[in-house]
């Protein structure tokens, strides 16, 4: 009879039984939140209040921000809490609730970085097309294309994970609500349904990954093709490091969907986590936004601008 009692409640990995590691990791996990949040407001903070950043090309850049800070929140500060409280629970609301939100997020990431590739395919193989091919109304409806696909997809594959009730087992082998272990504990029927859901949405990845490998082929080409030496480095070194971390979120998200669901907390399944939940967002805003000179240029001015009118408050 305790087999068929209904779930009200999860419990979340813990990375050691340690109360002192678990502060730790607490500490860590809370130092990595504010430093991509700080990264990623920043990033808004410049573009919102410098006109001279031209506007296509940076709004793709705060709207990724904008989607790093809430997938983030999303996570980091239940897992952080628990870290530092010595619990494991997460209500069977908030469970849902994470995973709705994280996947409307992660999905509607995947789009923006999509949109963001063919951005930097125009600005370096046609640069002449540019202002033609990216304007402010194409931005406009990548942004509403995205955010609005990533709401269907999270609305279709959280009522479908969570519309029967869990009588399995209570245990997540995940400092959160990771979907592939909320399916490992799931109905038989859920279990299939939600398989088809996988199969469709790797898929749906594997379409964006090809369109990103193609984009950064032409791109990688076109700047080996470029004569001015510093021209070619400031191409490469633009977009290398870009590649990597679409690759890196690309491919973990798929080695935790179609990889082997863990029975038991391990270090290799926190890994794959932590590579497509933490280090995208915790490096996005670095790779795209603060090693680029106009935005280095414009935070210099807001950081002046900000000082003198301290300066000047502080005198009056």
């Amino acid at each position: 009879m305790d087999n068929l009692t209904t779930i009200t409640e999860f419990l979340l990995m813990d990375i050691s039984s340690s109360r002192e590691l678990q502060v730790l990791q607490g500490l860590l996990f809370s130092l990595i939140y504010l430093g991509t949040l700080a990264g990623n407001l920043v990033t808004i903070a410049v573009i919102v209040t410098d006109t001279c950043l031209p506007p296509p090309m940076y709004f793709s850049k705060c709207n990724l921000s904008l989607i790093d800070i809430c997938s983030i929140s999303v996570v980091f500060p239940k897992s952080i809490v628990n870290s530092l409280m010595g619990s494991k629970t997460i209500s069977l609301t908030g469970c849902a609730a994470q995973v709705y939100l994280y996947s409307f997020l992660a999905f509607a990431e995947l789009a923006f970085l999509v949109f963001m590739s063919y951005d930097r395919y125009v600005a370096i193989c046609h640069p002449l097309h540019y202002r033609l091919s990216i304007t402010t109304c194409v931005c406009s409806q990548a942004a509403g294309g995205s955010w609005g696909s990533g709401l269907v997809y999270s609305a279709t594959h959280t009522g479908n994970l969570f519309r029967l009730p869990f009588t399995k087992s209570n245990v997540i082998n995940q400092y959160f609500c990771d979907v592939p272990q909320i399916m490992r504990i799931s109905s038989l029927d859920v279990q299939y349904s939600q398989s088809v859901m996988f199969v469709i949405s790797a898929c749906i990845v594997l379409v964006c990954l090809s369109f990103l490998v193609i984009s950064y082929v032409n791109i990688f080409s076109a700047a080996f093709k470029i004569r001015s030496v510093e021209a070619r480095k400031k191409a490469l070194s633009t977009c290398t490091p870009q590649l990597v971390i679409l690759l890196l979120f690309s491919f973990s998200g798929l080695i935790a969907v179609l990889g082997p669901i863990a029975n038991k907390a391990s270090l290799e399944n926190l890994l794959t986590a932590v590579f497509y939940t933490m280090v995208p967002p915790f490096l996005n805003p670095i790779i795209y936004s603060l090693r680029n000179r106009q935005v280095n240029t414009a935070l210099r001015k807001m950081y002046k601008s900000y000082f003198e009118k301290t300066h000047n408050n502080s005198l009056q």
